[in-house]
């Protein structure tokens, strides 16, 4: 379908918000999934009353990964006060949780069925239920990403793989990550911040995570590896969320077009190429050249993934994460890909901002999600 056609019943991206990324263990340490997704649920329903928007709510939308169960999204949806009328889902697509939320919510406004979802995603690694394995009551850590038979690597493990194999150097890596660190250091987040519990700024951002200082870290995941704590992100608290609706119904507020989106399966052994095969996929769907886009947002879960991708796509370097990503900021799993479209929208609202943007996440066992957005203009 060319990219006219997509953009004629496009749905838009509006009123994005986000709380602060929190290290897990500290600023939030006490808050469920509940209580970090209720109030930016809030803020975005807030954000459309005050436009004189419609604010109806067909639906709440949710990733999460490692939460307590009984359908996080709908709990938090009551506990916002949206109504025992808004029903809502959660969404398990591991790191690519809230980006593909925000897909599956795109796709029913475009369908017609619904009029304004409320779609993103949230994870609390602080107060994430520990559980056992029934036959050796060893605690259960991750998810199994592949059945037995396929390769099911750590995701650090993978990180230093791919690194190893595509021959992306500590080096690059570092230099990667000093960048990210700087960008956020220098970047004032608070317009799309939601405060919570006293805290008002991502916790993890530092300003002196120079090259020199970070080549001093030893490897995290293997012993002669190259994924440090770094050029890697941290575990994280945090949710995001974005009004879903028409065009007629974001009544001038900024807003991002969705043009497309697309999830794709790859190699399970190394499943930080996973954005690949999907943003190919969204390109071919939406008509659009790479060399088009004019920013692009991949969860920097790891500085060999980001590094890998741009390398397998030929993207400018330049063009990745302008204002840091997870790499500086934390990566609360569920939350990171609605994240990517809240750093995308405050990018693409400025006066100056580019008209294209791209969101990927790779994701564990082999998967990729990626979505491009359209500034109205």
């Amino acid at each position: 379908m060319s990219r006219s056609a997509y953009s004629a019943a496009a749905p838009v991206l509006v009123a994005p918000r986000r709380t602060p990324v929190g290290s897990a263990g500290h600023g939030f340490s006490q808050l469920t999934t509940t209580d970090l997704a209720a109030p930016v649920l809030t803020a975005v329903l807030e954000t459309l009353r005050d436009a004189g928007a419609p604010h109806q709510v067909d639906d709440v939308v949710l990733g999460n990964c490692l939460g307590p169960g009984g359908d996080p999204a709908r709990i938090a949806s009551l506990a916002a006060g949206l109504g025992v009328d808004v029903p809502g889902v959660t969404v398990d697509r591991q790191c690519g949780s809230g980006l593909d939320a925000v897909a599956l919510a795109a796709a029913r406004i475009r369908s017609g069925e619904d009029n304004l979802i409320l779609a993103g995603g949230v994870e609390s690694a602080s107060t994430a239920p520990w559980r056992l394995w029934p036959d050796t009551r060893e605690r259960y850590t991750r998810a199994p990403f592949a059945p037995p038979g396929y390769p099911d690597p750590d995701m650090g493990v993978a990180a230093d793989d791919l690194a190893r194999i595509r021959g992306i150097s500590r080096e690059r890596q570092d230099a990667y990550a000093a960048r990210s660190h700087a960008l956020a250091a220098a970047t004032d987040f608070s317009s799309e911040i939601v405060p919570i519990a006293g805290v008002d700024r991502d916790q993890r951002i530092r300003s002196n995570m120079t090259e020199a200082r970070l080549s001093r870290l030893r490897p995290a995941f293997t012993p002669d590896g190259t994924a440090t704590a770094g050029n890697s992100c941290g575990i994280s608290d945090g949710a995001a969320v974005l009004a879903v609706t028409t065009q007629a119904g974001s009544k001038g507020l900024p807003a991002l077009r969705v043009l497309g989106s697309a999830v794709a399966g790859s190699d399970p052994s190394l499943p930080g190429l996973g954005p690949v095969p999907a943003i190919e996929k969204v390109l071919r769907r939406t008509g659009v050249a790479l060399s088009d886009i004019g920013v692009v947002e991949i969860t920097e879960a790891f500085a060999s993934v980001v590094l890998a991708v741009a390398d397998e796509l030929d993207i400018d370097e330049d063009l990745l994460c302008p204002q840091g990503g997870a790499i500086a900021m934390g990566h609360p799993w569920g939350a990171s890909g609605a994240i990517l479209l809240v750093r995308l929208a405050t990018w693409m609202f400025a006066s100056d901002g580019p008209e294209l943007g791209l969101a990927a996440c790779a994701i564990g066992g082999g998967q990729g999600v990626a979505m491009i957005v359209e500034r109205v203009q």
